[in-house]
């Protein structure tokens, strides 16, 4: 294999004659092999698009040469549309608060500007990676401003996964909504149900999941890009620091405004712990509602079986024709995940010491790692499971029927205790609460009747 010699501060290292990257990213490639995986794919984008709006105010106020502005700008499209992707070969996870990650784009573009101009790769008098692409930047604005553009770009299919499975969960509150069934409180009987209701307020708890995300991420578009090493703008000037963000919005197409605290911007990561504490939040209610279709598809049999789930699979190696809820056990899965990088990312968030924190590629590889979960998660959730899921009306009313919790509405009429003792004798008697109130006599036949009608029990008072 042909190699170039690159040079740093450290000495010279011989770097493949064919790579876009150079001598800091191999030395980053070298020192940090840890997960085996690159940045996020979106991630280089984010980058690509900080060093081409850098370039074109650089650019517009002078201080890049336009030939060289317009090889970089180049650069950076190409990047931006995925080629070159094979050349960031820095691990996600990686010391030095991004300055890795931030010199792999920067020796990428470089090499590729250099091309552009007619030179060879590694021939930096060209175009220098950091004298020229790194221009009035630091990694501790670009990074965390890249990281910042990654979530709201990770948000948006998220986002749109979680419309569908809430107006899914709605469609099937509708279709269920005239089915009368028996509640369980402590897994226990209780008082009837529409099991309709039951899926509208999981439609419900995934609408306050969307919220709590739409509100964390117009905390991503507050950026800390122009305020260089610690938020001083140091390196800058005023041209610069008042276009940057306006040219970042233009190639991006998100709506980031620039922080009006870039130190704060640059040494806190709350926001990003605020983003996880909503997807974590999202992942603890999903889990919670697939728990609820096991239980509610537990059978066919010996089990609850009010609702049947989509067959997915063979559910045995052993036992022929056994059919197991694998959707809402991947769904559970997927939320135990996220909460394990909730975790990382709150322990990341805190261990940041005063003017900058040096964890961030911990906290951004697991944060999108949980925006991609969740997003995967819920559309599978939606596709794979719930749209597809029927009610088992004759069993929910042959339950409802059996159970004595429909004594509970005989209790303003006849006392706590005489419902009590009607209870006990229909539970050990195996007759129903009605049957039992009618031959006591407890109320008149019409009256009774109204009173033990379950679907009545439903319906709010008006």
């Amino acid at each position: 294999m042909k190699t170039r010699s690159e040079s740093d501060s450290l000495g010279s290292l011989a770097v493949p004659a064919r790579a876009y990257y150079g001598i800091q990213s191999l030395r980053g490639s070298q020192n940090f092999s840890i997960t085996g995986r690159a940045i996020h794919p979106q991630l280089i984008i984010s980058l690509a698009q900080v060093k081409k709006a850098a370039a074109m105010v650089n650019r517009e106020t002078g201080r890049l040469e336009t030939g060289i502005a317009g090889a970089v700008i180049a650069a950076c499209d190409e990047v931006i549309a995925g080629r070159l992707r094979d050349q960031f070969i820095v691990d996600a996870i990686q010391g030095g608060a991004g300055t890795s990650a931030n010199m792999n784009a920067n020796e990428v573009i470089a090499n590729r500007a250099i091309e552009l101009l007619g030179g060879v790769k590694g021939d930096y008098g060209l175009v220098h990676p950091n004298d020229h692409v790194n221009m009035c930047q630091s990694t501790n604005d670009v990074f965390p401003t890249a990281g910042r553009m990654t979530v709201l770009k990770l948000l948006a299919p998220l986002e749109e996964e979680l419309e569908r499975l809430g107006e899914a969960f709605r469609q099937k509150a509708a279709e269920f909504d005239d089915v009368v069934k028996k509640v369980r409180t402590q897994l226990k009987d209780a008082v009837p149900i529409r099991l309709g209701q039951s899926f509208r307020a999981y439609a419900a708890a995934v609408s306050r999941d969307l919220g709590r995300l739409k509100k964390a991420e117009a905390v991503m578009t507050q950026v800390n890009l122009g305020g260089t090493a610690i938020g001083t703008a140091v390196n800058t000037d005023p041209g610069y620091l008042r276009k940057i963000v306006p040219a970042l919005r233009e190639v991006s197409g998100l709506p980031v405004t620039q922080s009006r605290d870039l130190i704060d911007a640059t040494q806190n990561l709350d926001g990003f712990v605020e983003v996880s504490g909503a997807i974590k939040t999202c992942a603890v209610n999903l889990s919670k509602i697939a728990n609820d279709l096991r239980l509610l598809s537990s059978g066919p049999k010996t089990g609850l079986a009010e609702i049947t789930l989509p067959a997915r699979q063979n559910g045995s190696s052993i036992m022929p024709g056994k059919i197991n809820p694998v959707i809402p056990e991947a769904v559970s899965q997927a939320a135990f995940y996220i909460i394990g990088n909730d975790l990382t990312v709150t322990l990341a968030a805190e261990a940041g010491q005063l003017e900058l924190n040096a964890f961030e590629p911990v906290l951004f590889h697991n944060l999108f790692e949980s925006l991609d979960t969740l997003r995967g998660a819920a559309a599978t959730f939606t596709e794979n499971c719930v749209l597809g899921i029927a009610a088992n009306r004759r069993r929910c009313r042959e339950l409802l029927e059996q159970s004595a919790g429909t004594v509970t509405a005989l209790t303003p009429y006849i006392g706590y205790q005489r419902a009590g003792q009607l209870a006990k004798l229909s539970l050990s008697s195996g007759r129903s609460v009605r049957s039992l109130a009618e031959e006591q006599r407890l109320l008149d036949p019409a009256r009774l009747a109204e009173v033990l009608d379950p679907a009545k029990m439903t319906c709010l008072p008006s």
